[in-house]
């Protein structure tokens, strides 16, 4: 048996039908979506003939899509230009594609560099007839942006896809030869996955005229398939595209599967009754040959969607093809429709459409009714065939159900495709653990656009499945420039936010960013005296990445206390004996910390506040968690070994106007400098309460602190020996993050943090406001602190860390809920960081919904020439291309204006348009030919003699202001050339 495959992701637009919902609505009711010929495509009057008069066509109806002429050319970085050259054909199949890829549950940018396959059936080339025989008006983009390689390979192209890219014309069957030939590049490990589609645009009459000359067409304009009213194809447009992965890899990927493709085939009529004439022997074999490729017997196959184009002899042979199949031995007759009796013969997209419509069957587990049902043409005996039209919507049963999908092109190239029903896939939904639902776009209105869009999903999805949305949106939807993010706090405050920023572009312009580049965060430790009994509890309970490095750490603590960190913290006992407080608090901001890490929070610089000093170091690099967890216990049992008795205090003032009292108490010492007037004083009982009276009397408070021992003061000397012993020689390592010591009060390396230090650091004062001030000197843009409770970022903002700098805890303290995790990453994701969002989620949910695909802007149309078309005075309708318009060297002072005008003319842009950040490839579409004519113009610009070349231009070059900066500096360099040439030097 041949490799199963899976269709995953599904976008289209076919006549009546906007999108695949759309299209399935369209399906279900019966309809159609067939109208007059637009003014836009043709004069229908013009070219209509009741009789078979040369030149004319005897119908003014088929189905067209709305808007083929809008296309979002700004997304993709194409210039307006190039746009304006393209095929319209090109431009719905790159805009589709990436929906289709949404669809399936990647980010579109994410398959860029993969063995991605392209294939495109195409059977039309109107836009190439109408204006590559425009000699005069033939341009670089006019020929890259017409031929059918290019229908593929402008997809692979942008969305930098490397796999097979090709476009197939066999006629009406192109984009189902197309779908077999991607089946067999995935079987054979061509490519991983592949992008099927099919287009077609009815842009000129010639193929009415055609249909209407051979006796093909049908007056009203409508396919008829298998009806007793049958009497022509009635012409349709539209645009499909399919993504399609092995489906073993496709479920082991959690996607959601529209349907499997069991096994296809391709055959040809060979020499028949007529070049145009189909075969009923040839397709009778092609339908066999894929039944026998699948495995399958014909009584098994459920319905077949077929090519019904509603010709008398086209559907009369198709039935008796299918009823040497299906005739015999049917427990049960196979229901038989065709799509094209509610969008018209779709020619080169017909195949995918069917193939569409098909695999929304089988994901919904609905037949859609085929228009025309009620009168079905008797003479085709249907019942003796083993066949029965579908007149109505049918529900398919229980269990697997196959179906088979045919299409067959005008010159007897056929294909038929076996379907059957996905897999069942059944799994429980774990309670919520919270969640970011996350949305990109590429500029502040296309958000908005895309917001309202998803609010709807949003408010739908119920509560316990809103997290599965959240993490298909980070899959999906966290790839562009302007970023927006909604932690999952609650269902309910999800939803009214995200119905709120529907409503108010102006909240989703405050509440987005458009980062420049990625933060840059520090990590601020705790220290003791953030403890608490049941610290951190509601992380653990809700954030699976904190649970799983928490009980890592935990595990390795265990064995050395005798007793488990996570009985401690998840009960109500007190944990202040320093013996637990210090393991408990580094078990915790470790934990914090990695799971932060596993989650791509990385922090560029660390500083730890005392204890806090050791999971910083393990953030670091420098300590492993074995290694800290060692020595953190060690430090902890020995202090609790001391004699009680000590004291410390926070006094409000300077270290200069406590250092003479301090100075006269030898007991006593400064434990900590916290800022400019924030000191810490540690020590023997009696001399501290000296000490703090004598402040009173000038007028300075003292609050005492609850502790066990006196830290960081004198009375700790009696343990620095056995600790030194205890930890032994600390191995060398390097540092993955700048280690700010608050032993130092400055930056060390790796070398420095030693046995020695860690002796020492026991001892010292912690002097966290000369390290706030090497901090600051690092310009953070985040600081994030780790511990059961914010405490040090008090500090930092009163040091001076303002608006600028974003402050982010990890736990707000015992109100915590366990979502601050999520909105902590909320604000880091926005602010440009490069989220791993996999580990905020548990297994289950880490499920792909299907997610509304992106909203592409219709603000920019291009079409046909103003010769070819009459838009009238109220359409906005761009011409092909505009004639270059000469741009007359001026003076150099005038450089910035006229390389603006240059690039503005190149790309057909407006010089408003443009600023010096603006990138010309990415944002302004500028390649090769681009760069290439606007070197021509720039060296006519500056009168040079030698060209500026597309070597000379692009290596160095991003950024308008980058071109700007280069063409002064050689017009400054021709100058100086110039002025020693007039003096006669060398």
């Amino acid at each position: 048996m041949t490799t199963r495959l899976a269709v995953v992701g599904i976008d289209c637009q076919f006549p009546g039908a906007v999108n695949k919902d759309a299209f399935w609505d369209l399906l279900v009711r019966g309809e159609h979506g067939l109208s007059a010929v637009p003014r836009q495509r043709w004069d229908a009057d013009r070219f209509y003939s009741a009789g078979k008069q040369a030149g004319t066509t005897n119908t003014r109806t088929a189905g067209f899509i709305s808007d083929p002429d809008a296309f979002d050319h700004v997304f993709f970085g194409i210039s307006p230009r190039e746009a304006a050259a393209m095929d319209p054909q090109q431009r719905l199949l790159l805009q589709t594609s990436w929906r289709a890829l949404e669809d399936a549950g990647m980010a579109p940018t994410s398959v860029a560099g993969t063995s991605t396959g392209v294939y495109v059936g195409i059977m039309s080339s109107e836009w190439a007839n109408l204006h590559m025989t425009d000699y005069a008006g033939v341009t670089a983009h006019r020929g890259s942006g017409n031929g059918y390689c290019m229908t593929a390979n402008r997809i692979s192209y942008h969305l930098d896809l490397k796999g097979p890219s090709l476009a197939i014309d066999t006629a009406c069957s192109s984009s189902l030869v197309a779908l077999h030939s991607a089946c067999a590049a995935l079987r054979a490990g061509d490519c991983d996955q592949a992008l099927v589609g099919g287009v077609n645009l009815l842009l000129t009459p010639a193929l009415s005229i055609f249909y209407h000359q051979a006796g093909l067409s049908a007056p009203d304009g409508r396919c008829k398939p298998f009806s007793a009213g049958a009497n022509g194809i009635g012409r349709g447009e539209g645009v499909g595209v399919v993504v399609l992965r092995r489906l073993a890899d496709a479920l082991a990927d959690r996607q959601p599967v529209y349907a499997v493709i069991e096994a296809s085939a391709v055959n040809s009529d060979g020499r028949s009754n007529g070049l145009t004439a189909p075969s009923r022997w040839s397709q009778r074999q092609v339908v066999a040959d894929a039944y026998q490729r699948a495995g399958l017997e014909p009584d098994q196959v459920r319905f077949v969607e077929g090519h019904g184009t509603g010709t008398t002899l086209g559907d009369m042979i198709e039935v008796r093809a299918l009823g040497d199949v299906h005739g015999a031995d049917r427990t049960q007759p196979c229901l038989l429709g065709s799509v094209k009796g509610n969008i018209g013969h779709a020619e080169g997209a017909a195949g995918i459409a069917g193939l569409i419509k098909a695999c929304l069957a089988m994901d919904r587990r609905i037949l859609p009714p085929t228009i025309c049902a009620a009168g079905e043409n008797p003479e085709l005996r249907l019942a003796e065939h083993g066949l029965r039209l579908a007149a109505r919507p049918s529900r398919l049963p229980k269990g697997t159900v196959f179906g088979g999908v045919s299409s067959f092109g005008l010159g007897g190239t056929n294909a038929h495709v076996v379907l059957s029903t996905p897999p069942v896939r059944r799994e429980p939904v774990p309670p919520q653990p919270g969640g970011v639902l996350t949305i990109s776009a590429n500029t502040v209105t296309a958000l908005h656009r895309n917001v309202a869009m998803l609010a709807a999903t949003v408010t739908r999805e119920p509560a316990e499945r809103l997290a599965q949305l959240c993490h298909s949106t980070n899959v999906v939807k966290s790839t562009q420039r302007c970023r927006l993010a909604v932690p999952l706090s609650t269902p309910d405050a999800l939803r009214d936010t995200v119905l709120a920023l529907a409503d108010d572009p102006g909240m989703v312009a405050a509440a987005s960013r458009r980062p420049a580049g990625k933060p840059k965060i520090a990590f601020l430790f705790t220290g003791q005296g953030s403890q608490y009994a049941g610290m951190a509890a509601a992380l653990y309970a809700n954030c699976p990445a904190y649970q799983e490095r928490f009980d890592e750490a935990d595990a390795v603590l265990t064995p050395l206390l005798g007793r488990s960190i996570g009985e401690l913290v998840a009960g109500t006992v007190s944990i202040d004996d320093t013996a637990l407080t210090q393991p408990a608090l580094f078990c915790v901001q470790y934990a914090m910390a990695a799971a932060l890490a596993d989650l791509g929070v990385v922090p560029d610089t660390v500083v730890g506040h005392s204890i806090g000093e050791y999971a910083a170091a393990c953030a670091a690099g420098r300590l492993t968690l074995a290694e800290a967890a060692a020595m953190v216990v060690a430090r902890g049992a020995l202090m609790q070994g001391l004699p009680p008795g000590g004291s410390m205090v926070a006094v409000r003032c300077s270290v200069a106007a406590v250092q003479p009292l301090v100075d006269d108490e030898p007991s006593v010492s400064v434990a900590a400098v916290n800022g400019p007037a924030s000191v810490v004083l540690s020590g023997a009982a009696d001399a501290v309460a000296r000490i703090t009276a004598a402040l009173a009397e000038t007028g300075i408070q003292a609050t005492p602190l609850t502790v066990s021992h006196a830290f960081h003061s004198p009375l700790m000397a009696p343990m620095l020996e056995p600790f030194g012993a205890a930890i032994g020689t600390v191995p060398q390592r390097s540092l993955t993050a700048t280690f700010v010591s608050t032993v130092h009060g400055r930056v060390v390396g790796p070398a420095e943090l030693d046995t020695d230090y860690w002796v020492q650091q026991v001892r010292a004062p912690v002097r966290f406001a000369d390290a706030l001030g090497v901090l600051a000197e690092r310009a953070p843009t985040h600081l994030v602190e780790i511990g059961p409770r914010p405490v040090l970022l008090a500090l930092a903002r009163r040091a001076g860390f303002g608006s600028g700098v974003a402050t982010l805890a990890c736990c707000p303290g015992k109100r915590a809920t366990g979502a601050e995790l999520s909105e902590l990453l909320a604000v880091l994701y926005r602010d440009g960081l490069a989220v791993n969002w996999t580990a905020l989620y548990r297994p289950g949910q880490r499920v792909l919904r299907r997610l509304p695909p992106y909203v592409f802007s219709d603000d920019a149309r291009f079409w046909a020439s103003a010769a070819t078309v009459d838009t009238g005075p109220t359409t906005a309708i761009r011409t092909a291309v505009r004639a270059p318009v000469p741009i007359e060297p001026q003076r150099p002072t005038d450089v910035g204006s006229r390389v603006l005008a240059a690039i503005a003319e190149v790309g057909d842009y407006s010089v408003d348009d443009l600023h010096t950040g603006t990138r010309l490839r990415d944002d302004l579409g500028y390649d090769s030919i681009m760069v290439m004519q606007l070197g021509d113009r720039l060296t006519d610009l500056l009168s040079d003699d030698e060209p500026l070349s597309v070597q000379e231009l692009l290596p160095q070059i991003v950024t308008v202001g980058d071109l700007m900066s280069f063409v002064a500096d050689r017009c400054q360099d021709g100058a100086t050339a110039a002025h020693r040439s007039a003096k006669g030097a060398p």
